[in-house]
């Protein structure tokens, strides 16, 4: 088990004493839960409010789990309504469209904040958040929401540890995203689209087992990616023609694998090289 230096604990903690109360962007993932976990520790559950955002873009899944999570720990939970689908900024799918999302989110969790008493919003940043593309965190920026877990200096693996330290199931749960991040930028989002992908995603998860998944949509094409020691087993059979079958009927023409496997953040890989070109600095590598 990796033990979280005491001063940093002391950190977070120290940043959400200060806060008085609180209203906590909360989808059920490893960084919100520990988020969540530590404000209701440190100011009360009376002080304390979890918001999460419902749409198309949540699977039904990961609702359920949030909804399950704030039970556990005993956190009042107020599930909201964002519509981000109606948005045609977001619904182009641009670079940007998490700016969209979160701006959209924080509006209305001020307004739900607010009209019940919580002084701030917070949300669960991480200091690796400032490696990658995350519009969304302009968005936080502009709605004055505050970062706690950024601000005390916690990492990824900081969240898994004294997550684990805190006995929260969520210590080891795979990373997630909105469903949106399945298809590349400028490829338009769809109702039917985003509900296709989590059919696929959600087969591979509760009928085959596989923890690690995203299943990117190239329109008729389905590019699956698992963990890189899950490989093996996606491609041989009975596993591979029973993957088949249910993606056709899921709507794809073509099932592809990734060779390289899940890597979080790979959609703002052609981000990254589109800048190196711009900047000159691109090599035969990239």
């Amino acid at each position: 088990m990796t033990f979280v230096d005491q001063a940093k604990v002391d950190r977070l903690e120290y940043a959400v004493q200060r806060l008085g109360s609180a209203a906590v962007a909360f989808s059920g993932g490893a960084d919100s839960t520990l988020l969540l976990a530590v404000c209701l520790k440190v100011l009360g559950s009376e002080h304390v409010l979890a918001v999460t955002a419902d749409s198309p873009t949540l699977p039904r899944s990961e609702l359920a789990e949030a909804q399950a999570l704030a039970r556990e720990l005993g956190a009042q939970h107020l599930v909201i309504a964002t519509h981000e689908m109606r948005d045609a900024r977001y619904v182009s799918n641009s670079p940007d469209r998490c700016y969209y999302c979160k701006q959209e989110l924080f509006n209305d969790m001020r307004q739900a904040a607010i009209g019940r008493g919580y002084q701030h919003l917070v949300y669960g940043a991480t200091a690796d958040d400032l490696g990658d593309v995350r519009p969304g965190m302009q968005a936080a920026r502009e709605a004055e929401a505050v970062a706690p877990l950024l601000e005390a200096g916690f990492s990824k693996r900081d969240v898994r540890g004294l997550s684990r330290q805190m006995n929260l199931r969520t210590w080891d749960k795979p990373s997630s995203a909105c469903l949106s991040s399945r298809f590349a930028y400028g490829t338009a989002l769809t109702l039917e689209g985003l509900t296709r992908v989590e059919r696929a995603e959600d087969y591979l998860r509760r009928q085959l087992g596989f923890r690690q998944v995203r299943v990117r949509d190239q329109g008729t094409a389905a590019r699956i990616e698992v963990e890189v020691d899950a490989l093996a087993r996606l491609i041989q059979n009975p596993e591979r023609s029973q993957i088949v079958g249910a993606f056709k009927a899921f709507g794809y023409t073509y099932v592809t694998v990734n060779l390289e496997g899940f890597r979080s953040g790979s959609l703002n890989d052609v981000l990254q090289v589109a800048n190196k070109v711009a900047t000159g600095t691109a090599t035969e590598e990239c």
